[in-house]
């Protein structure tokens, strides 16, 4: 299904979640008659009618929220003004509500499809909770969110604000630059301007021009425009390092033309081109012909050394493909060969897609000039007389502004407004993105990268607000996360972490996320910037204090480990009803439980959950009907997972990695959406592989018992140390979705067994013969198993699916019949094999590998029919068989 461009991604999830319950809505009017058989016709139709009001309110409720997505979008792009900002955040919370309410009944359709007719009492929850208390709600719903649609927010178009990001010149705004003698080197290098005499001029260290070299040939022409990059976050000082170039003497004598543009996010090749030819010319272009246009530049530029800036270059220069950037820079071809063009940008995939040479990076200034710089923006001088009280207050204002000249000039302001040490200390102690700004300072001007981002990424970038400063964020959780909040919509069949994955790297090349060394970090302003962004939906509690400052419908939460947090103090969170996520770093140990319990009560609609231990889980907590992640931290024995935790058929995930788990519920297979699941002993990821052994405890086989749903390759380690019973709790033949098994006895060494001196072989086939597979078994490992013969279930009757087959390091093994179905065997090391049915029985197969098995005798024979394996050697394998 193709998305038109003006539908979130997250609509196209919410529209899906609203077409799941369907089914929901069919088993309803069919449950009707055998619920209330007792009652008349006409209360029976009533119930009906209710019914199909209420399918018709969700119907109606999915036609609107496409087009509430797009108005948030756009409301976005102008929430610098105040009926705007005001009016967004109760827009984001209406949609916030609509999408809870189809969440809740996403959880009533898994719980049909988990349930069915079992169970009367699920029949009368929907009808009494759903059908009679959501009814209300989704019309209260609907209601506010048309009321809000309708205050003139209808005609928002996106557009870029001249007012965040006013026109440029060529001309400086600054008469001095600080901390750029190493870039400006760089570009004077790459233009090729002499900087001593005429003779002597910089070589250009880095270009795909072939022709390019120290002299210009007044009959050389360029071929293509060398084009260089110059890269860096916004604020930076991108356009002023531009200007200085175009300003310094050498640069003005060495090139003909300097033409700047300032071309914004409108990339438009008529409106560029017609302001090139008034650059040139000094007279405004009054063809409207694109042809006619590009011409006239061609001749305006002919056997002319030019220099030509391209300021404040978006991704829209990359539109069809290229083809809108190819054709803009085709007339420059007539100019004279040293010509260049400068592209100023914030985003790296630009400078990628239009770069010649290495583009130059310019990063925040380095300590002592960021200093110099920005007490002449506070003080108004570079000088040192200025109140050593205030300098202190200043170097400590200093490391919030990570080298930005741009975020130098925007505190400079705020503090020179007054020189007063109270004033000083409210700006140093407040966040960035805290204090107001005018609209050219650096949080708006940052803001505009937000605002070019697609709404889907909007959303996952603005979430990341709720993690502190400098947090180290491993790629695969944060997505996971995104997935659980409900920020990864599913396309066709791609697993839903790819496409997740893919966001992140959209993200990381728009300069979103940082690498550093295995993780990813968000540079301080930016993040400053997702706060101020996401402010009324993210909150980070460093303190108790800041448990005042929570907006009222928070939606995400991150406590930090603070000495002065307590279960009291935690408990407090429980008023802010609308909370989706709690990330919790602050141990509360015994008290651990009985916090989250209370939570369980209070905040119906969380999602995600992280804390640092706790030694059981709630009996409450399936009232979580939205729970897509739980996260428990520090390793310490799970006593307790109870059966109502079953009734989260929305859980993704469970990590309690560190935690040993003594037992699983009975009914927790009915957790379908469960997709990833570890603890000690136990990895599930279902769909893909499980994992579990490692450990000589019995107990962690148990929990195989109630994983019947998983689907995928299941690997079992260390099974020789389990007995007959525990092996038999696995209960693998009622696994119908396993389609692997991997069988790892361990080595034989690991677990022998001797009686005076003499080696007594492990009788693995007792344990092997109740882990019988079921017959949707596809892919059979048996690795260390140490007995002459197979288990009774090894027979083609009961493996009509096997299709790969591997024996590995099975040492006492003497004979193998491999089932008809089999596409491919191997055999590795065994070393008392002697017989696998005979060259005739393996012929058919596509693959055999066989390779140390010296008793073997048909080895050879099998290997070389499994060279030949091809139909030109039809009659040598027919020959070989006869043998």
């Amino acid at each position: 299904m193709s998305i038109p461009a003006s539908m979130s991604l997250s609509a196209v999830g919410v529209v899906g979640a609203v077409n799941e319950c369907v089914t929901l809505f069919q088993w309803a009017k069919s449950a009707i008659p055998s619920l209330y058989s007792r009652w008349s016709g006409s209360q029976e139709q009533i119930l009906q009618d209710h019914v199909l009001q209420l399918e018709s309110g969700l119907q109606r409720l999915r036609d609107t929220l496409p087009a509430i997505y797009d108005l948030v979008n756009k409301a976005e792009w102008r929430s610098h003004e105040p009926v705007v900002a005001k009016l967004l955040p109760n827009l984001k919370d209406a949609v916030a509500e609509a999408e809870d309410l189809l969440d809740e009944f996403g959880w009533y359709e898994k719980k049909v499809q988990v349930e069915g007719n079992a169970s009367q009492s699920s029949f009368i929850d929907f009808f009494h909770t759903v059908v009679q208390g959501s009814f209300n709600k989704l019309n209260d719903v609907q209601l506010r969110l048309n009321h809000l649609s309708n205050m003139g927010l209808r005609g928002v178009t996106r557009c870029f604000d001249k007012l965040v990001r006013p026109e440029t010149t060529s001309l400086p705004n600054e008469t001095k630059i600080f901390g750029r003698d190493k870039e400006l080197k760089q570009l004077l290098g790459f233009l090729n301007v002499p900087t001593i005499s005429k003779r002597k001029r910089a070589t250009k260290t880095s270009s795909i021009n072939a022709s390019a070299s120290n002299h210009v040939s007044n009959e050389s022409r360029a071929l293509d425009l060398p084009v260089l990059p110059i890269v860096g976050i916004g604020g930076v000082g991108k356009t002023t390092l531009a200007q200085h170039i175009c300003s310094h003497q050498q640069v003005k004598s060495h090139f003909e033309l300097i033409i700047w543009i300032c071309v914004s996010d409108d990339f438009d090749v008529k409106r560029l081109t017609k302001e090139v030819i008034q650059s040139c010319t000094g007279n405004e272009a009054t063809s409207d012909n694109l042809d006619s246009l590009q011409r006239a530049l061609s001749n305006h530029v002919n056997n002319k050394r030019l220099l030509i800036v391209l300021d404040d270059t978006w991704d829209d220069a990359l539109k069809e493909n290229g083809q809108c950037w190819k054709r803009f820079c085709a007339p420059f071809r007539s100019a004279l060969d040293g010509s260049t063009m400068l592209v100023t940008t914030r985003c790296p995939n630009v400078s990628q897609g239009v770069r010649t040479m290495e583009p130059i990076i310019v990063e925040g200034l380095k300590d002592d000039i960021f200093w110099n710089f920005f007490k002449l923006c506070a003080f108004g001088s570079e000088g040192s007389n200025s109140d050593p009280e205030l300098e202190h207050i200043g170097k400590c204002i200093l490391p919030k502004l990570k080298g930005s000249p741009l975020a130098a000039k925007t505190l400079g302001r705020m503090l020179s407004m007054d020189l007063q040490a109270s004033h000083w200390n409210s700006i140093r102690e407040s966040e960035l993105w805290e204090l107001k700004q005018e609209e050219t300072d650096i949080l708006p001007a940052l803001r505009l990268s937000y605002m070019y981002l697609p709404f889907y990424l909007k959303q996952c970038f603005a979430f990341c607000a709720v993690y502190p400063k400098d947090y180290k964020f491993d790629k695969t959780l944060l997505v996971e996360i995104w997935a659980a909040e409900g920020l990864v919509d599913p396309q066709g069949g791609i697993p839903i972490q790819d496409i997740g994955y893919q966001y992140f790297e959209d993200l990381v090349t728009r300069s979103f996320f940082q690498k550093i060394s295995s993780r990813y970090v968000i540079h301080d302003l930016l993040h400053d910037m997702a706060q101020m962004v996401s402010k009324q939906d993210c909150c980070i509690l460093r303190n108790k204090s800041d448990l005042d400052k929570v907006p009222q419908n928070v939606r995400h939460l991150y406590v930090l480990p603070s000495s002065e947090f307590d279960d009291s103090s935690l408990l407090r969170l429980c008023k802010y009803t609308k909370l989706r996520t709690i990330i919790c770093k602050k141990d509360l140990k015994k008290k651990a439980g009985f916090v989250m319990s209370k939570w369980c009560t209070k905040l119906p609609r969380m999602r995600v959950i992280s804390c640092v231990s706790t030694d059981e889980l709630p009996d409450n907590i399936g009232n979580w009907k939205h729970l897509q992640y739980i996260e428990i931290v520090k390793a310490r024995p799970l006593k307790k997972i109870p059966s109502t935790f079953c009734w989260l058929y929305h859980l993704q995930i469970l990590y309690a990695k560190n935690c040993r788990l003594e037992s699983l519920p009975d009914g927790f297979s009915k957790l379908i959406s469960l997709g990833k699941f570890e603890s000690v002993g136990l990895t599930y990821y279902d769909g893909r592989r499980m994992c579990l052994g490692h450990t000589n405890k019995c107990r962690e086989f148990t929990l195989l018992k109630n994983l019947n749903r998983f689907r995928g390759h299941l690997q079992l380690i260390d099974v020789r140390v389990l007995s007959k019973d525990h092996a038999a709790e696995a209960d693998l033949k009622n696994k119908k979705y396993l389609h692997g098994l991997k069988l790892d006895m361990g080595k034989p060494e690991d677990h022998a067994i001797y009686y005076h001196g003499l080696y007594i072989p492990n009788n693995d086939i007792e344990v092997v013969e109740v882990l019988q597979p079921p017959l949707s078994l596809k892919s059979l490992v048996l690795k260390y198993y140490d007995s002459i013969s197979l288990p009774s279930w090894f027979q083609p009757k009961n493996l009509t699916s096997l299709k790969s087959l591997t024996f590995e390091c099975c040492f006492q093994l003497g004979s193998i019949s491999p089932p008809a179905s089999l596409e491919k065997l191997v055999i590795k090391d065994c070393p008392n094999l002697v017989s696998i049915g005979g060259a005739k029985a393996v012929a058919k197969i596509k693959t055999v590998e066989i390779s140390m098995c010296p008793k073997l005798k048909e080895a050879e024979q099998i290997n070389k029919i499994s060279r030949l394996r091809d139909w030109r050697h039809r009659r040598e394998i027919a020959k070989l068989i006869g043998k």
